[in-house]
This record gives structure tokens, C-alpha cells and sequence, in this order.
């Protein structure tokens, strides 16, 4: 069971990793300095959650890492997050997307986790659940300006909701260490998490004058350690003052 629920923290702690990293990287490129702070504070949100994952992780293993081995010093096929977080930050459009894109599933994971028999998942999520309230709600709101603002603005949203939809299926794919985590009651079913999901997605493209890809088929890969070609050149960036200063402490 620990190295079953060991994997399932890395599953939900890795995607508030690479995404977090995506966000920080708008530090000082935002359109307006209230829009730059914003993506920066969100960014530490996730980055804080992940900490807290992390430690728990470090834990449970007992083997002398701590948070920051977890986070920094592994190989690319052995993070285990979604291939939507990784996606680069192409326009404000498309970071808007993503961000958007998975704030509606991380909300509705959170809500659920806060209901896990494992006390400390539980106690992360109930505090996590606050941010990303606040998270959804920031990229829900940017959503509809850029869909129902300018030609421009609208276009280069659809173009993003194109790209980057074939990601969105495999977040509610089950790994082997998920499905033990719910028969423990300790993990949430993300299958029937679904239909919310695209409810909420839906609801809110509409709104924003933005059409719903017709299309079917879907990227995956991303939680089983295959990612696209985007992601070693973001953990390149991520680890490199720990890759470059072996064991340094703050």
C-alpha cells in the first residue's frame, strides 16, 4: 500500500509541479503589472501545495530524500503529470487556456480529495481548495474577456481550446496506484469527475462565444512518464541550480 499511495501523491503533487513552473515563468511578462502579479501569486500557491506533497512523499519512502530531491532530482520519465500542465506558455491566449483547462478539473479533484480517509491528503486539499477556487475563477474570468473581446483575441483562444482540448481526456484516466487508492477510500474516482468537468468546460466556452472542438481523439501518455518534447527542456530549467550545486541548502 505505501508504494502505492507514494505514486499517487507524485501523480496529483506533479501536476501542480509543472505547472506551477509554467506560471512562475511569466514572472515579468505579463500584459499588465495586476495580471503579472497574479500569475506570480498563483504560481506559489502551487508551488506550496507541492511541499506539502512532497514531504508527505519524502515520508512515506523514509530512504533520506526530502521535498526537493522528489521534485528536483528526478528523470523525466519518472514525473508522472498530465501532458496538458507542460504545454508551453505560446500567448497569454493559450496560457489562459491551459490554466483554465485544468483549474475546473483541479477544483473538482480537490473538492473530492478533502473527503479522503488518509488525514493528511484530506488536510491539504481542504486548504489547497481555497486557491484554487480563486485560480479557477481568474482564468474563468479571462476566458470569457478574450473569447467575447476583440477579433484577435478571440481567435487566438479558439486556436488554443483546438490545441490544446486533445490533452483534457487524460485527466480523468486511471493509473494502477490510483485504482488502489480508491478501493482504500483514500483517492478520488477522477471518472466520475467527468461529466462535471465538461459541463463546467462547456458552459463557460459558450459564454464566451468559443466553440467546442468536434474532435475525439486525445492525447495520453503524460502519467505514465511519456511526455512530449516540451518537457525536458522545462525540467531543464527546474532543476538546474540543483543539478548544477549537488546538495546545496538554502
Amino acid at each position: 500500500m505505501k508504494d502505492n499511495l507514494y505514486n499517487y501523491i507524485l501523480g496529483i503533487a506533479d501536476n501542480s509541479l509543472i505547472l506551477g513552473q509554467r506560471m512562475g515563468e511569466l514572472c515579468g511578462h505579463g500584459p499588465s503589472l495586476e495580471t503579472d502579479i497574479a500569475c506570480t501569486n498563483i504560481s506559489l500557491d502551487l508551488f506550496g501545495q507541492v511541499r506539502s506533497y512532497y514531504q508527505y512523499a519524502a515520508k512515506l519512502v523514509g530512504d533520506g530524500r526530502n521535498e526537493d530531491d522528489i521534485a528536483m532530482l528526478r528523470k523525466e520519465r519518472e514525473y508522472v503529470n498530465v501532458l496538458l500542465v507542460e504545454q508551453p506558455n505560446t500567448d497569454f491566449a493559450y496560457t489562459m487556456v491551459r490554466h483554465f483547462l485544468f483549474d475546473v478539473y483541479h477544483l473538482l479533484f480537490l473538492t473530492e480529495l478533502q473527503k479522503s480517509k488518509d488525514l493528511t491528503l484530506a488536510a491539504i486539499a481542504t486548504k489547497s481548495v481555497k486557491e484554487v477556487s480563486y485560480h479557477q475563477r481568474f482564468s474563468t474570468d479571462w476566458i470569457k474577456r478574450l473569447g467575447d473581446g476583440t477579433d484577435e483575441s478571440q481567435q487566438k483562444t479558439q486556436n488554443a481550446i483546438n490545441d490544446l482540448w486533445t490533452y483534457t481526456d487524460e485527466l480523468f484516466h486511471q493509473t494502477e496506484a490510483d485504482k488502489a487508492m480508491v478501493q482504500e477510500g483514500i483517492g478520488v474516482d477522477v471518472t466520475k469527475l467527468k461529466e462535471k468537468y465538461y459541463t463546467k468546460i462547456n458552459s463557460v466556452l459558450e459564454e464566451a462565444t468559443l466553440t467546442i472542438p468536434e474532435s475525439k481523439y486525445f492525447q495520453k501518455g503524460g502519467k505514465q512518464g511519456i511526455h512530449t518534447e516540451h518537457m525536458g527542456f522545462l525540467l531543464a530549467e527546474l532543476q538546474y541550480m540543483q543539478r548544477t550545486y549537488p546538495n546545496m541548502e538554502w
